[in-house]
Protein backbone atom coordinates (compact mmCIF):
# COMPACT_ATOMS: atom_id res chain seq x y z
CA UNK A 1 0.00 0.00 0.00
CA UNK A 2 3.06 2.29 0.04
CA UNK A 3 2.25 2.99 -3.61
CA UNK A 4 -1.20 4.36 -2.73
CA UNK A 5 -1.45 8.00 -1.67
CA UNK A 6 -4.31 10.02 -0.19
CA UNK A 7 -5.84 12.99 -2.00
CA UNK A 8 -8.97 15.04 -1.51
CA UNK A 9 -11.52 14.21 -4.21
CA UNK A 10 -11.69 17.91 -5.08
CA UNK A 11 -7.93 17.89 -5.75
CA UNK A 12 -8.20 15.31 -8.54
CA UNK A 13 -11.32 16.66 -10.29
CA UNK A 14 -13.88 19.47 -10.42
CA UNK A 15 -17.33 18.64 -9.01
CA UNK A 16 -20.26 20.44 -10.64
CA UNK A 17 -24.04 20.20 -10.13
CA UNK A 18 -27.19 21.92 -11.34
CA UNK A 19 -27.62 25.27 -9.60
CA UNK A 20 -30.75 25.31 -7.42
CA UNK A 21 -32.74 27.96 -9.26
CA UNK A 22 -32.12 26.10 -12.51
CA UNK A 23 -34.32 23.19 -11.53
CA UNK A 24 -37.13 21.90 -13.74
CA UNK A 25 -40.79 22.68 -14.19
CA UNK A 26 -43.29 20.68 -16.27
CA UNK A 27 -42.90 23.17 -19.11
CA UNK A 28 -39.21 22.33 -19.50
CA UNK A 29 -39.89 18.75 -20.62
CA UNK A 30 -40.33 17.80 -24.27
CA UNK A 31 -41.38 14.55 -25.90
CA UNK A 32 -39.09 14.18 -28.91
CA UNK A 33 -35.27 13.83 -28.92
CA UNK A 34 -34.99 16.44 -31.68
CA UNK A 35 -36.69 18.97 -29.39
CA UNK A 36 -34.22 18.72 -26.53
CA UNK A 37 -31.42 17.02 -24.60
CA UNK A 38 -31.48 13.96 -22.35
CA UNK A 39 -32.00 14.87 -18.70
CA UNK A 40 -30.01 12.18 -16.91
CA UNK A 41 -31.42 10.92 -13.60
CA UNK A 42 -30.20 8.34 -11.04
CA UNK A 43 -32.59 5.80 -12.56
CA UNK A 44 -30.51 5.95 -15.77
CA UNK A 45 -27.49 4.61 -13.88
CA UNK A 46 -27.99 0.84 -13.84
CA UNK A 47 -25.34 -1.58 -12.58
CA UNK A 48 -22.72 1.15 -12.82
CA UNK A 49 -23.52 2.02 -16.43
CA UNK A 50 -25.44 4.85 -18.08
CA UNK A 51 -28.60 3.48 -19.69
CA UNK A 52 -30.42 5.87 -22.04
CA UNK A 53 -33.12 3.48 -23.25
CA UNK A 54 -35.73 5.16 -21.00
CA UNK A 55 -35.05 8.85 -20.55
CA UNK A 56 -36.74 12.22 -20.22
CA UNK A 57 -35.90 15.16 -22.47
CA UNK A 58 -35.69 18.86 -21.63
CA UNK A 59 -35.84 21.72 -24.09
CA UNK A 60 -32.72 22.99 -25.82
CA UNK A 61 -33.28 26.32 -24.08
CA UNK A 62 -33.12 24.66 -20.66
CA UNK A 63 -30.13 22.55 -21.73
CA UNK A 64 -28.14 25.60 -22.91
CA UNK A 65 -28.91 27.41 -19.67
CA UNK A 66 -26.33 25.27 -17.80
CA UNK A 67 -23.28 24.61 -20.01
CA UNK A 68 -21.20 23.67 -16.95
CA UNK A 69 -23.10 20.38 -16.54
CA UNK A 70 -23.29 19.32 -20.17
CA UNK A 71 -21.75 15.84 -20.26
CA UNK A 72 -18.68 14.87 -22.28
CA UNK A 73 -16.86 11.58 -22.78
CA UNK A 74 -14.73 10.74 -19.78
CA UNK A 75 -16.87 12.64 -17.27
CA UNK A 76 -18.03 10.70 -14.20
CA UNK A 77 -21.57 11.19 -12.84
CA UNK A 78 -22.64 10.63 -9.23
CA UNK A 79 -26.10 10.76 -7.61
CA UNK A 80 -26.24 13.14 -4.64
CA UNK A 81 -29.92 13.14 -3.64
CA UNK A 82 -32.33 10.35 -2.74
CA UNK A 83 -30.54 7.24 -4.00
CA UNK A 84 -27.04 8.27 -2.97
CA UNK A 85 -23.91 7.03 -4.70
CA UNK A 86 -25.01 5.74 -8.11
CA UNK A 87 -22.06 6.42 -10.36
CA UNK A 88 -20.87 5.77 -13.91
CA UNK A 89 -18.38 7.06 -16.45
CA UNK A 90 -19.63 8.65 -19.67
CA UNK A 91 -18.38 6.27 -22.36
CA UNK A 92 -20.25 7.72 -25.31
CA UNK A 93 -22.85 10.35 -26.12
CA UNK A 94 -25.71 9.01 -28.26
CA UNK A 95 -27.44 12.38 -27.77
CA UNK A 96 -26.58 15.59 -25.87
CA UNK A 97 -26.97 14.94 -22.13
CA UNK A 98 -27.33 17.17 -19.10
CA UNK A 99 -28.00 16.42 -15.42
CA UNK A 100 -31.15 16.64 -13.40
CA UNK A 101 -30.77 18.18 -9.91
CA UNK A 102 -30.16 14.78 -8.27
CA UNK A 103 -26.74 14.33 -9.89
CA UNK A 104 -23.30 15.92 -9.96
CA UNK A 105 -20.60 15.48 -12.59
CA UNK A 106 -16.87 15.09 -12.00
CA UNK A 107 -14.96 16.91 -14.74
CA UNK A 108 -11.34 17.78 -15.60
CA UNK A 109 -10.26 14.55 -13.92
CA UNK A 110 -6.53 14.50 -13.24
CA UNK A 111 -6.16 10.76 -12.65
CA UNK A 112 -7.29 7.82 -14.82
CA UNK A 113 -11.00 8.53 -15.43
CA UNK A 114 -11.94 4.87 -15.37
CA UNK A 115 -9.98 4.23 -12.18
CA UNK A 116 -11.87 7.06 -10.46
CA UNK A 117 -15.18 5.66 -11.69
CA UNK A 118 -14.35 2.20 -10.31
CA UNK A 119 -13.10 3.67 -7.03
CA UNK A 120 -16.37 5.55 -6.46
CA UNK A 121 -18.29 2.25 -6.67
CA UNK A 122 -16.32 0.51 -3.91
CA UNK A 123 -17.88 -0.08 -0.47
CA UNK A 124 -14.96 1.96 0.90
CA UNK A 125 -16.10 5.07 -0.98
CA UNK A 126 -19.83 4.39 -0.69
CA UNK A 127 -19.49 4.22 3.10
CA UNK A 128 -17.68 7.56 3.01
CA UNK A 129 -20.59 9.04 1.07
CA UNK A 130 -23.19 7.91 3.56
CA UNK A 131 -21.09 9.31 6.42
CA UNK A 132 -21.48 12.85 5.04
CA UNK A 133 -25.12 12.80 3.90
CA UNK A 134 -27.51 15.33 5.40
CA UNK A 135 -31.30 15.59 5.53
CA UNK A 136 -33.89 13.71 7.56
CA UNK A 137 -36.55 13.24 4.88
CA UNK A 138 -34.42 13.12 1.71
CA UNK A 139 -30.73 12.22 1.97
CA UNK A 140 -28.47 14.72 0.21
CA UNK A 141 -24.75 15.15 -0.40
CA UNK A 142 -23.14 18.56 -0.07
CA UNK A 143 -20.76 19.22 -2.96
CA UNK A 144 -18.38 20.91 -0.54
CA UNK A 145 -18.30 17.86 1.74
CA UNK A 146 -17.93 15.61 -1.28
CA UNK A 147 -14.95 17.63 -2.48
CA UNK A 148 -13.25 17.22 0.92
CA UNK A 149 -13.47 13.42 1.01
CA UNK A 150 -10.10 11.64 0.99
CA UNK A 151 -9.48 8.91 -1.57
CA UNK A 152 -6.57 6.48 -2.04
CA UNK A 153 -4.84 6.56 -5.42
CA UNK A 154 -1.97 4.34 -6.68
CA UNK A 155 0.67 5.18 -9.27
CA UNK A 156 -0.36 5.81 -12.88
CA UNK A 157 1.05 2.41 -13.86
CA UNK A 158 -1.04 0.52 -11.32
CA UNK A 159 -4.14 2.60 -12.17
CA UNK A 160 -3.78 1.62 -15.82
CA UNK A 161 -3.24 -2.08 -15.05
CA UNK A 162 -6.24 -2.16 -12.72
CA UNK A 163 -8.44 -0.45 -15.29
CA UNK A 164 -7.46 -3.01 -17.96
CA UNK A 165 -8.54 -5.85 -15.65
CA UNK A 166 -11.81 -4.28 -14.55
CA UNK A 167 -12.74 -3.11 -18.06
CA UNK A 168 -12.47 -6.67 -19.36
CA UNK A 169 -15.32 -7.59 -17.00
CA UNK A 170 -17.26 -4.49 -18.02
CA UNK A 171 -16.89 -5.44 -21.68
CA UNK A 172 -18.60 -8.77 -20.98
CA UNK A 173 -21.38 -6.98 -19.11
CA UNK A 174 -21.80 -4.51 -21.98
CA UNK A 175 -22.07 -7.36 -24.48
CA UNK A 176 -24.89 -8.84 -22.37
CA UNK A 177 -26.58 -5.44 -22.30
CA UNK A 178 -26.49 -5.26 -26.10
CA UNK A 179 -27.99 -8.75 -26.40
CA UNK A 180 -30.78 -7.76 -24.02
CA UNK A 181 -31.45 -4.52 -25.87
CA UNK A 182 -31.92 -6.55 -29.05
CA UNK A 183 -34.25 -9.02 -27.30
CA UNK A 184 -36.24 -6.13 -25.80
CA UNK A 185 -36.55 -4.54 -29.25
CA UNK A 186 -37.90 -7.82 -30.64
CA UNK A 187 -40.55 -7.94 -27.91
CA UNK A 188 -41.51 -4.31 -28.53
CA UNK A 189 -41.79 -4.96 -32.26
CA UNK A 190 -43.99 -7.98 -31.64
CA UNK A 191 -46.29 -5.95 -29.40
CA UNK A 192 -46.58 -3.17 -31.97
CA UNK A 193 -47.32 -5.65 -34.75
CA UNK A 194 -50.06 -7.39 -32.78
CA UNK A 195 -51.66 -4.69 -30.63
CA UNK A 196 -51.03 -1.41 -32.46
CA UNK A 197 -50.94 -2.30 -36.15
CA UNK A 198 -53.05 -5.52 -35.75
CA UNK A 199 -51.04 -7.11 -38.58
CA UNK A 200 -51.83 -10.80 -37.81
CA UNK A 201 -55.55 -9.99 -37.55
CA UNK A 202 -56.14 -7.80 -40.62
CA UNK A 203 -58.17 -10.49 -42.39
CA UNK A 204 -60.66 -10.58 -39.49
CA UNK A 205 -63.67 -8.27 -39.03
CA UNK A 206 -62.99 -5.00 -37.18
CA UNK A 207 -65.39 -2.95 -35.06
CA UNK A 208 -65.41 0.65 -33.89
CA UNK A 209 -64.31 1.53 -30.36
CA UNK A 210 -63.49 4.67 -28.39
CA UNK A 211 -59.81 3.99 -29.22
CA UNK A 212 -60.40 3.42 -32.92
CA UNK A 213 -61.01 0.30 -35.00
CA UNK A 214 -60.15 -2.95 -33.20
CA UNK A 215 -60.52 -6.64 -34.09
CA UNK A 216 -63.95 -8.11 -33.42
CA UNK A 217 -64.02 -9.89 -30.05
CA UNK A 218 -61.56 -7.45 -28.48
CA UNK A 219 -62.67 -4.64 -26.20
CA UNK A 220 -61.59 -1.39 -24.61
CA UNK A 221 -61.18 -1.67 -20.86
CA UNK A 222 -59.08 -0.18 -18.07
CA UNK A 223 -55.74 -1.22 -16.66
CA UNK A 224 -57.38 -1.81 -13.28
CA UNK A 225 -59.50 -4.59 -14.82
CA UNK A 226 -56.49 -6.75 -15.66
CA UNK A 227 -53.97 -5.99 -12.87
CA UNK A 228 -54.23 -5.20 -9.17
CA UNK A 229 -51.87 -2.35 -8.25
CA UNK A 230 -50.26 -2.57 -4.79
CA UNK A 231 -48.12 -0.20 -2.75
CA UNK A 232 -44.50 -1.09 -2.01
CA UNK A 233 -43.17 -0.82 1.53
CA UNK A 234 -40.15 0.63 3.30
CA UNK A 235 -37.17 -1.72 3.23
CA UNK A 236 -34.77 -0.06 5.67
CA UNK A 237 -35.58 -2.34 8.63
CA UNK A 238 -35.15 -5.52 6.61
CA UNK A 239 -32.00 -7.56 7.24
CA UNK A 240 -29.75 -8.65 4.40
CA UNK A 241 -30.95 -11.74 2.56
CA UNK A 242 -31.53 -13.33 -0.82
CA UNK A 243 -34.56 -11.43 -2.13
CA UNK A 244 -33.95 -8.51 -4.53
CA UNK A 245 -35.21 -5.09 -3.44
CA UNK A 246 -36.28 -2.84 -6.33
CA UNK A 247 -36.54 0.94 -6.36
CA UNK A 248 -37.23 3.35 -9.20
CA UNK A 249 -33.60 3.05 -10.31
CA UNK A 250 -33.63 -0.76 -10.39
CA UNK A 251 -32.04 -3.31 -8.06
CA UNK A 252 -31.03 -1.70 -4.75
CA UNK A 253 -30.00 -4.58 -2.47
CA UNK A 254 -31.00 -8.06 -1.27
CA UNK A 255 -33.23 -8.48 1.79
CA UNK A 256 -34.51 -11.24 4.10
CA UNK A 257 -38.15 -11.08 2.98
CA UNK A 258 -40.22 -10.88 -0.20
CA UNK A 259 -43.30 -8.72 -0.57
CA UNK A 260 -44.56 -10.86 -3.48
CA UNK A 261 -43.46 -13.84 -5.56
CA UNK A 262 -44.23 -14.18 -9.24
CA UNK A 263 -44.71 -12.07 -12.33
CA UNK A 264 -45.16 -8.38 -11.66
CA UNK A 265 -44.87 -5.01 -13.34
CA UNK A 266 -43.19 -2.40 -11.11
CA UNK A 267 -44.32 1.19 -11.60
CA UNK A 268 -42.68 4.25 -9.98
CA UNK A 269 -44.95 6.12 -7.56
CA UNK A 270 -42.50 8.98 -7.00
CA UNK A 271 -39.56 10.37 -8.97
CA UNK A 272 -38.77 9.17 -12.50
CA UNK A 273 -42.18 7.86 -13.56
CA UNK A 274 -41.22 6.18 -16.84
CA UNK A 275 -38.87 3.57 -15.38
CA UNK A 276 -41.22 0.58 -15.68
CA UNK A 277 -39.80 -2.83 -14.75
CA UNK A 278 -40.87 -6.43 -15.34
CA UNK A 279 -39.86 -9.05 -12.78
CA UNK A 280 -40.63 -12.74 -12.44
CA UNK A 281 -39.29 -13.85 -9.07
CA UNK A 282 -39.77 -13.36 -5.33
CA UNK A 283 -38.94 -9.70 -4.58
CA UNK A 284 -39.47 -6.65 -2.40
CA UNK A 285 -40.30 -3.21 -3.77
CA UNK A 286 -39.84 0.04 -1.88
CA UNK A 287 -42.48 2.53 -0.81
CA UNK A 288 -41.87 4.83 -3.78
CA UNK A 289 -42.87 2.04 -6.16
CA UNK A 290 -46.07 0.21 -6.99
CA UNK A 291 -46.03 -3.48 -7.78
CA UNK A 292 -48.85 -5.32 -9.53
CA UNK A 293 -50.60 -8.67 -9.40
CA UNK A 294 -52.39 -10.15 -12.44
CA UNK A 295 -56.19 -10.34 -12.42
CA UNK A 296 -56.21 -12.46 -15.60
CA UNK A 297 -53.86 -15.14 -16.86
CA UNK A 298 -50.66 -14.45 -18.79
CA UNK A 299 -51.18 -10.69 -18.89
CA UNK A 300 -48.06 -9.22 -17.24
CA UNK A 301 -45.75 -8.99 -20.26
CA UNK A 302 -48.61 -7.49 -22.25
CA UNK A 303 -49.10 -4.87 -19.50
CA UNK A 304 -45.37 -4.24 -19.15
CA UNK A 305 -44.84 -3.43 -22.83
CA UNK A 306 -48.08 -1.42 -22.95
CA UNK A 307 -46.85 0.78 -20.09
CA UNK A 308 -43.37 1.09 -21.58
CA UNK A 309 -45.02 2.71 -24.59
CA UNK A 310 -46.96 5.23 -22.48
CA UNK A 311 -45.39 8.48 -21.29
CA UNK A 312 -46.30 8.24 -17.62
CA UNK A 313 -44.37 11.43 -16.83
CA UNK A 314 -47.02 13.33 -18.82
CA UNK A 315 -49.61 12.05 -16.30
CA UNK A 316 -47.68 13.47 -13.33
CA UNK A 317 -49.99 14.25 -10.41
CA UNK A 318 -47.31 15.89 -8.23
CA UNK A 319 -45.97 19.41 -7.96
CA UNK A 320 -42.50 19.44 -6.40
CA UNK A 321 -41.86 15.69 -6.92
CA UNK A 322 -43.26 13.81 -9.96
CA UNK A 323 -45.96 11.47 -8.64
CA UNK A 324 -48.24 8.71 -9.89
CA UNK A 325 -51.51 7.53 -8.31
CA UNK A 326 -53.46 4.28 -8.36
CA UNK A 327 -56.47 6.20 -9.66
CA UNK A 328 -54.60 7.38 -12.76
CA UNK A 329 -53.24 3.90 -13.43
CA UNK A 330 -56.46 2.01 -12.76
CA UNK A 331 -58.46 4.27 -15.10
CA UNK A 332 -55.96 4.10 -17.96
CA UNK A 333 -57.72 2.94 -21.15
CA UNK A 334 -56.30 -0.17 -22.82
CA UNK A 335 -57.32 -2.42 -25.71
CA UNK A 336 -57.82 -5.91 -24.29
CA UNK A 337 -57.61 -8.88 -26.69
CA UNK A 338 -59.10 -12.32 -26.14
CA UNK A 339 -57.48 -14.67 -23.62
CA UNK A 340 -56.36 -16.90 -26.50
CA UNK A 341 -54.43 -13.99 -28.06
CA UNK A 342 -52.93 -13.04 -24.69
CA UNK A 343 -51.76 -16.63 -24.24
CA UNK A 344 -50.16 -16.75 -27.68
CA UNK A 345 -48.39 -13.41 -27.21
CA UNK A 346 -47.14 -14.42 -23.77
CA UNK A 347 -45.75 -17.72 -25.06
CA UNK A 348 -43.51 -15.87 -27.53
CA UNK A 349 -42.60 -12.89 -25.35
CA UNK A 350 -41.81 -15.00 -22.26
CA UNK A 351 -39.13 -16.85 -24.21
CA UNK A 352 -37.45 -13.52 -25.01
CA UNK A 353 -37.66 -12.29 -21.42
CA UNK A 354 -36.38 -15.59 -20.07
CA UNK A 355 -33.23 -15.03 -22.12
CA UNK A 356 -33.05 -11.44 -20.89
CA UNK A 357 -33.18 -12.66 -17.30
CA UNK A 358 -30.33 -15.12 -17.90
CA UNK A 359 -28.14 -12.35 -19.30
CA UNK A 360 -29.03 -10.09 -16.37
CA UNK A 361 -28.09 -12.77 -13.85
CA UNK A 362 -24.73 -13.35 -15.54
CA UNK A 363 -24.06 -9.61 -15.60
CA UNK A 364 -24.81 -9.35 -11.89
CA UNK A 365 -22.30 -12.12 -11.16
CA UNK A 366 -19.67 -10.37 -13.27
CA UNK A 367 -20.44 -7.04 -11.58
CA UNK A 368 -20.05 -8.64 -8.14
CA UNK A 369 -16.66 -10.02 -9.15
CA UNK A 370 -15.61 -6.64 -10.55
CA UNK A 371 -16.76 -4.74 -7.48
CA UNK A 372 -14.98 -7.15 -5.11
CA UNK A 373 -11.61 -6.92 -6.86
CA UNK A 374 -10.65 -3.31 -6.19
CA UNK A 375 -11.28 -3.40 -2.41
CA UNK A 376 -9.13 -6.53 -2.12
CA UNK A 377 -6.37 -4.86 -4.12
CA UNK A 378 -6.63 -1.71 -2.00
CA UNK A 379 -6.34 -3.71 1.21
CA UNK A 380 -3.27 -5.57 -0.02
CA UNK A 381 -5.10 -8.90 0.11
CA UNK A 382 -4.48 -9.26 -3.64
CA UNK A 383 -1.68 -8.07 -5.88
CA UNK A 384 -2.30 -6.86 -9.41
CA UNK A 385 -0.06 -9.61 -10.80
CA UNK A 386 -2.15 -12.26 -9.00
CA UNK A 387 -5.34 -11.35 -10.88
CA UNK A 388 -6.14 -13.38 -13.98
CA UNK A 389 -9.49 -12.71 -15.67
Amino acid sequence: MEEWKEYKLGDVCNIVGRIGFRGYTKDDFVQKPEDGAISLSPSNIIDGEIDTTKVSYISWEKYNESPEIMLHKGDVVLSKTGTIGRTAIVKDLPHPITLNPQLVVLKEIRINNYFLSYLLKTPYFQNLLYSITVGSVVSTLSQKNLSNLFIKVPSDEIQNRLVAILKSLDDKIENNRRINANLEAQAQALFKSWFVDFEPFKDQPFVESELGMIPEGWRVGTLGEIIDIKYGKDHKKLLEGCYPVYGSGGLMRYAEKAIYSGESVLIPRKGTLNNIMYVNEAFWTVDTMFYSIPRVEKVMLFVYIFLCNRDLSSLNAGSAVPSMTTEILNNMKIIIPSQKILNSFNDIASTLYSSIKQQQQESRRLASLRDALLPRLMSGELKVNDVNI
